[in-house]
Parts: C-alpha cells; structure tokens; sequence
C-alpha cells in the first residue's frame, strides 16, 4: 500500500496523521472515485509536489504569510523573488497545501509542523485584524495592511479553511499537535460574523477603516458557501441556519447545461469545494458538487465554441493575468477580453469534477508548451502561445485551487478530513444541507 492508495490510509494511518479510524463513517463522499491511470497520477503528482514547494518557499519563515505572486521562471530557490505582498487567501491554501506535502513526505515532518504553528502564532498574536478578519493584502514580513485594501469576508474565510484544515490533520499527533489545533480554534472563534452582516442578511465584502462596510454584498451563489458555512458553525458569533436561504440561485442555461451560477468566472464554482465535501449532499436547490460539474462543463462548451482559439485539448479561462492585466474572465456569459489564452488553474480548479477532460488539457500544455509553461512551481498563471506570451508570474490562490483539487481527486484526503471538523458538521445540519 502506497501513498497513492491514500483513502485507504486514512482510517489505517489514524493514528500518525491525527484522524480517527470513525472518520469516514460520517456520510460524505459516496460518489464513486474515477481511477486514474499511471501516467495521469504521475502528473498530478508533479503539479501537487510542484505546487507545494511554493507555499513552502514563497512564505515568511517569520509570519508565514504566502506570496501573492512570484517568478513563474526563476533560477534557483528562495530567496530570488522580491516582492513582498502576502495575501490572507494564498496563505489559507498554503496550511493546506503544508497537509499535503507532510501527507506525501515532501519535506521533514517537524519542519512542516514547525511552520504550521509559527504561522497560527503570528496570526492569533500579531496578525492585523479586526474583530477577527484580516486584510486582504498584507506586507509577509510585518504583517502591515497593503495598498490600503478591505477586511476581506471571504479571504479571510479561506485562511480559516486553512487553518481548520491543519487542526484537524495535527490536533491527535504528538508534540506539536495540541498547540496547533488549540491556536486554529482561537483564531476561528475570534471571528465576530455578525458584526460583518452589518445587520443585513447577506455579508458585506470587507471593510475599511477609511469608509467601514464596503456597500457591496456576497449576494448569490458563487464561492460564499464557505463564508456563510463557517459562519453558521462558528462556536462564538454564530449566525442562523436560515441565512443558508438568503443567497440567490440563479439559474443559467447554456447549450443545454442548466446550472446555478452568477455571471462569474468558474473559480467561484471551486473554492468552496476545495474544503467542504458537496459530493453527497443536497438541499432544496441542488446538489452543489453536481452544480459545479454542470458549470464546468458549460464553461467548457462555451471555450470550445470559440474554435479559432480552443479545442479539447486546449480550453480554460478564469480570473487571471492577461496580457492586458489582471482580469475576471471567462464565460458564460462572455466575461472580459477573452484572446485566445488559457489559464491553466481553470482545469486544475475543476479537475475534481470532469477528471477526464481537465486532465486532457493540463497533460497537453505540459507536453506541448515545456519549460515556457512549467516551472519551479507547476504552470505559470496563464498563456497565450499564438502571441508566444506566457505569463511571467504564478499566483498563489490560482496554485492553491490546482493542489487541492488534485489531491481530493487523488485520494479525497482534504475532504475526509476537514469535513470531520465539529463546527462543519453543525453547520451543514443547521443549514439544512442532508444526504442524498
């Protein structure tokens, strides 16, 4: 038994990673998992193993606050990027991604654990914030609010995510273990929810010092299901579970393909699901895993209506670089100056859900495109090779989705254990979520 019958090992391995041998009694997860040839999980493991060593490398030894961005193509190791600009969001997946590289042995186990705890200490100790959130941007090295940007909502909740995440890995090991579950908890039940609904029933999206509440509103469905879950769950500032009611499904249509969805970019279909286990739940709307299979595969048919630039085994925008900047792109409906580039984490963000498809591709731009697509750290954050551009830059929310979703794919080693966390399970029942 090896490292890639992982699932298996979560209940024989308990003991070593901090779960129980129960875990996979609570009923998440029936979906039947696709078994992956040789040369797709040895792809995946070089994109997992690659994504990986960013959050270890790209992170302050002091804070650990990940880098926003860095070089896609850099000589040599840490040390050769200069730019400072953490955000809240990459240092979420980066603990995550910290689960996983000790679950695979990529790193010495103390070191990882050593990390995890530092970066919770400054968090909880040292860390800007207010009423529990963090900023959205941050300088890695003091912690310093950037550019003048929000308490962010939602970024704060994917370093909570984060920080769940590695409490329930480490809580049951020994030495560090119990002062790292001891420190996520304090840091979730720090989190004031209510104060940011504002007295609303939809969350604001942060927050300022200069003008308070932003006016705008996680209004309908797109990755808010974490927000609003975490918030239900929360042990210190809970809200109801109705507010599970009070997010608008939309409903879109496209080539056949019907699907709850905003006019978004398919990231929103991700984030969420990166963490919560959806696969064998519902409530009186949908099943939101199956959702987020609808939608990729509408995203999919709308790239490969564009047959001047996509085909099978080239297709795949969302929020990204560009040539023109950074852009919220990708469709349907037709989001941005779509040009014919693709961004390789909208496949490896939805590789979870059409395995087949998004793995077609992301094998493909290796195989095809090399070194100017693949670094130190995987995939660069996007390409356009008709205009022989490739982006110069990997950021680390776009890394992160693609490590996650690959190892839930591989071994659905996040979902298992996150979803055993108390405040998950309370939350999922009070929202009215059930088992199929």
């Amino acid at each position: 038994m090896n490292r890639r019958d992982a699932l298996k090992l979560v209940a024989a391995g308990a003991a070593g990673l901090g779960l129980n041998e129960t875990a996979l009694a609570f009923p998440f997860g029936s979906t039947k998992k696709r078994e992956l040839t040789p040369p797709e999980d040895a792809f995946l493991e070089d994109l997992t193993q690659a994504g990986c060593r960013y959050f270890w490398e790209e992170a302050s030894d002091k804070t650990g606050q990940v880098r926003d961005r860095a070089m896609a193509q850099i000589p040599s190791s840490h040390g050769k990027e200069s730019r400072r600009v953490s955000s809240i969001a990459a240092t979420g997946f980066g603990l995550t991604a910290l689960c996983i590289a000790d679950w695979r042995g990529y790193l010495p186990r103390n070191d990882i654990r050593l990390r995890v705890l530092h970066t919770l200490q400054y968090h909880w100790e040292q860390m800007p914030q207010e009423h529990g959130f963090f900023y959205h941007y941050n300088d890695m090295e003091t912690g310093v609010r950037a550019f003048k940007c929000e308490l962010s909502s939602i970024d704060t909740c994917i370093f909570l995510c984060g920080a769940l995440m590695a409490r329930e890995y480490f809580k049951n090991t020994s030495g560090l273990g119990p002062q790292i579950a001891e420190l996520a908890t304090k840091i979730y039940d720090r989190v004031d929810f209510p104060w940011m609904l504002n007295k609303e029933t939809q969350f604001s999206m942060g927050w300022t010092p200069e003008f308070g509440f932003l006016a705008v509103r996680w209004q309908h469905y797109c990755e808010l299901m974490m927000l609003v879950l975490l918030a239900i769950g929360s042990n210190t500032h809970p809200i109801d579970g109705i507010y599970w009611q009070y997010f608008r499904r939309p409903i879109a249509s496209y080539s056949g393909i019907r699907y709850i969805s905003g006019p978004d970019p398919l990231f929103t279909h991700q984030f969420s699901h990166a963490w919560f286990d959806f696969r064998n739940l519902r409530d009186k709307f949908a099943n939101y895993f199956d959702n987020s299979i609808s939608a990729t595969r509408a995203h999919r048919a709308f790239c490969l209506s564009m047959k001047q630039w996509y085909n099978d085994d080239y297709w795949g925008v969302t929020a990204s670089d560009s040539q023109r900047g950074y852009q919220a792109w990708g469709g349907p409906p037709a989001l941005g100056h779509i040009d014919g580039s693709v961004v390789p984490c909208a496949t490896a963000g939805s590789v979870a859900f059409l395995p087949q498809e998004c793995l077609r591709v992301l094998m493909s731009l290796r195989e095809r495109y090399g070194k100017d697509a693949w670094g130190r750290y995987g995939f660069t954050d996007a390409l356009r090779p008709s205009a022989r551009w490739f982006n110069d830059d990997v950021l680390g929310i776009d890394q992160g989705i693609g490590v996650l979703m690959a190892e839930n794919l591989r071994t659905e080693m996040i979902w298992a254990t996150f979803m055993q966390a108390d405040e998950i399970r309370l939350a999922i029942t009070k929202s009215g979520l059930h088992t199929q």
